[in-house]
């Protein structure tokens, strides 16, 4: 066991290679448990999302604030280089977190043996070790923690440095570090506090030309970061409304029990949760002021032994100034569901941990030379019950499931834990068990809109869409601001046919929340189908603003554009889609049926082959290659893709209109079936809405080859008639005048172009 005596970093220095290789082992060990671990709770919303993952994603990291969940720039460029490195392997995300952890124990070791403090070693090793710090270090979002607080340490002991020698270029580097670090999370705002804590603990007064005066620049730039922070969790994130309506008097209440809350896992690290309970605060409880009076009385105790020595207000002030973000004073998001949390305390227990391991360190001193033993023994033991107990803590992330359940077991009154492990469930297709845990969580938090609205979700799947819509309205009415809950809302009423009231809340959805790609798609998609072109031209245009790698909004663009004519355009979006999705069989099939239209048979055929390679049993490709292989006059292999393709969807328009132009006209007389083309072509008549010339010109046809000439020639007329009210095509209106002298004088018409004559026996 390494000697707890006072050192120097000289002393640092001699072992270095032992320290870091012993330490970064065992951490290492410890965290075996979480090494494979699934990304859980926020996870997806911290990893790279698809549209980040390129160089431009990369500098919208940096410029868009809400482009990610949190604006931690430096930790989302962290995450975007991982992902380029390797890519979804989790074990290489938490390997990369426990390196982190176990270089802020060697910084800490540093800083602690230039400032001469007893035990440094073993405050390191218990910083590396406690499982306080386990959902810090587990957890793949908080790369926050653990890369804030390299930055964090390497900033304090580089300013150290400065200190001593006043040398300008430390002073650029400690700067430089700590900006770096609230970048990564702006919770180390309070570095230049614990430095002039340090500074007070060292020389017993301040000065303000040596030791407050160089901090200004620090302290305006954590300032600034932390308002901008609290901006960001107030109005993007939604740390607002009832749940975050407190008193200052009861902010007060928060803070010191908080402080006792923190003390007590840090000395008794037992029984810890990923959500603790959540206090019910309230100025009217005479008890729940002990917490901040204790806390106050216990400070001026320290005030007054701080007369012979410093260290124990000094390690107080640290602990709680380190805190003071997380005290509630300041509203973060994790407050709804508990007003503490494992790893708000991450840094700050450096005070207490310093505090104790000096504290051994002197005790073993003391007793040395009657009790040698007792040194490595004592240090010994403390360590093996840390590590056992982050070894166990650990386990607890190895997935989503485990964690939500854990979390129930240790503390069954946590809403958040029954509902998030009811979306689990449902996206499981475990559905009645899913709806279980909805209802435990609504039982716990009547007013919980999440609870709500993904209780809706499921109802909506089950195809109970009125009860749905009720919870989706109860979640809006609790949370008027949960966009979400309207965008669910429109999907519900579209289901119900709707359409008016479904565009109104898709509406109120992008109101709300400007940056929510899903409910501009939405808003698209309705306005594609009601004809408003240009509005949904801007709502996809919008969604792929926000979400530029998003496949479907560059297809419902492509098509939209088609509608309007304009076919450049459609290609170029059909044309991404499929780049950014290449086996996005729907845009494959769209670039298709636009080459088809403009006779480029090849490039059609080559799309709808790859439609065939990705789903095997499309319809609709089948149907496009028919029609390529009827334009080439393969009629035999063009009449085998139109049956198959309507063997898998009868009700296909495309397949029973070429069919049935292909039974009534080709002059192969083996080939006609006048019946059956009537048949189809009443189909397919009837599935376009009977408003479609081309198909109505294949009836007339079909009625002509079935030798009903009178019904051929008022069927011809009707679809002359809808040509000339639509387009007025000049090739399309003298075709139909020519077949309609036909039909008038008793002849069927024949298609010329359909050249392969076929044996009897391929009759359809």
């Amino acid at each position: 066991m390494v000697r707890l005596a006072r050192c120097d970093s000289n002393q640092a220095m001699s072992r270095p290679r032992i320290v870091c290789v012993l330490l970064a082992l065992i951490t290492l060990l410890v965290y075996l448990p979480a090494w494979d671990g699934k990304p859980i709770w926020d996870d997806d919303a911290h990893l790279t999302k698809p549209e980040l993952r390129s160089v431009h994603g990369l500098v919208r990291i940096w410029i868009a604030p809400g482009a990610t969940q949190q604006y931690y720039p430096l930790v989302q460029s962290v995450f975007w280089v991982e992902h380029r490195l390797w890519g979804d392997s989790t074990l290489c995300y938490h390997l990369a977190n426990i390196f982190l952890h176990a270089l802020g124990a060697l910084l800490l070791l540093k800083i602690l043996c230039r400032l001469q403090v007893p035990g440094a070693y073993l405050a390191a090793a218990i910083f590396a070790l406690h499982p306080i710090e386990v959902e810090s270090v587990a957890w793949i979002s908080e790369l926050k923690n653990t890369l804030s607080g390299v930055f964090y340490l390497g900033a304090m002991l580089v300013y150290l440095k400065f200190d001593r020698t006043r040398a300008g270029k430390f002073y650029a580097l400690a700067l430089g570090l700590f900006v770096l670090g609230l970048m990564s999370k702006t919770v180390i705002a309070t570095l230049p506090v614990a430095l002039l804590v340090i500074f007070w603990w060292q020389r017993g007064k301040l000065s303000w030309r040596q030791d407050m005066w160089p901090l200004i620049p620090f302290f305006v730039a954590g300032i600034g970061a932390g308002l901008f922070t609290a901006w960001m969790e107030r109005n993007l994130i939604g740390a607002r409304g009832v749940d975050f309506n407190f008193s200052f008097i009861e902010r007060v209440l928060i803070a010191g029990r908080a402080i006792w809350f923190y003390l007590g896992k840090l000395f008794w690290p037992v029984d810890l949760v990923f959500i603790y309970p959540r206090w019910n605060v309230n100025q009217a409880i005479w008890w729940q002021y002990a917490f901040p009076v204790a806390a106050l009385l216990l400070l001026v105790i320290l005030w007054r032994v701080s007369r012979r020595s410093r260290g124990p207000l000094a390690a107080a002030l640290f602990f709680v100034g380190t805190l003071f973000p997380a005290l509630g004073f300041f509203n973060v998001y994790p407050f709804r569901y508990s007003f503490v949390a494992d790893h708000f305390q991450y840094l700050a227990g450096i005070g207490p941990i310093t505090l104790a391991a000096a504290g051994i360190a002197r005790l073993s001193g003391f007793l040395k030379e009657r009790k040698p033993f007792l040194e490595p023994a004592l240090c010994g033991a403390l360590l093996l019950v840390l590590g056992v107990l982050s070894w166990r803590q650990s386990g607890m992330y190895t997935d989503i499931e485990t964690l939500w359940r854990t979390t129930i077991a240790r503390n069954p009154d946590a809403f958040l834990a029954y509902n998030n492990l009811g979306n689990l469930l449902r996206q499981r297709g475990q559905t009645d068990e899913a709806i279980t845990y909805f209802n435990k969580a609504l039982e716990i938090q009547p007013d919980l809109p999440e609870a709500h609205n993904d209780l809706g979700m499921i109802l909506q799947q089950e195809g109970r869409v009125d009860e749905a819509i009720a919870q989706f309205e109860k979640a809006a009415e609790i949370q008027p601001s949960l966009a979400v809950a309207y965008n669910n809302l429109g999907t519900a009423l579209l289901q119900k046919g709707e359409v008016a009231e479904a565009i109104a809340q898709f509406q109120n959805a992008v109101k709300l929340q400007p940056g929510f790609a899903d409910a501009h798609y939405n808003l698209g998609t309705i306005l594609q189908h009601e004809g408003h072109m240009d509005e949904a031209i801007a709502q996809f245009q919008k969604t792929l603003q926000i979400q530029p790698g998003l496949a479907a909004a560059h297809n419902n663009l492509g098509a939209t554009f088609l509608q309007k004519g304009q076919v450049a355009e459609a290609i170029a979006q059909f044309q991404k889609a499929v780049e950014i999705q290449p086996g996005f069989a729907n845009a494959h099939y769209n670039l298709g049926m636009v080459f088809l239209q403009q006779g480029k048979a090849d490039e059609a055929f080559a799309q709808f082959q790859t439609v065939l390679k990705i789903q095997p049993d499309s319809a609709p490709a089948l149907s496009g290659l028919g029609t390529v292989l009827q334009q080439r006059g393969q009629v035999a292999d063009a009449i085998a893709h139109y049956q198959k393709a309507l063997k898998i969807q009868p009700d296909n328009a495309d397949a029973c209109n070429n069919l049935a132009w292909i039974l009534a006209t080709c002059p192969e007389a083996s080939v006609r079936n006048g019946a059956r083309a009537v048949e189809l072509a009443k189909q397919a008549d009837q599935l376009s809405g009977g408003r479609n010339p081309a198909i109505i010109g294949t009836l007339a046809a079909a009625c002509a080859e079935a030798g009903r000439f009178p019904e051929a020639v008022t069927t011809a007329q009707k679809a002359l008639q809808l040509v000339e009210s639509q387009t007025n095509a000049a090739s399309v209106v003298n075709d139909l005048r020519t077949q309609i002298g036909l039909y008038q004088a008793g002849l069927p018409f024949r298609d010329l172009s359909l050249t392969n004559a076929l044996p009897a026996e391929s009759r359809p």
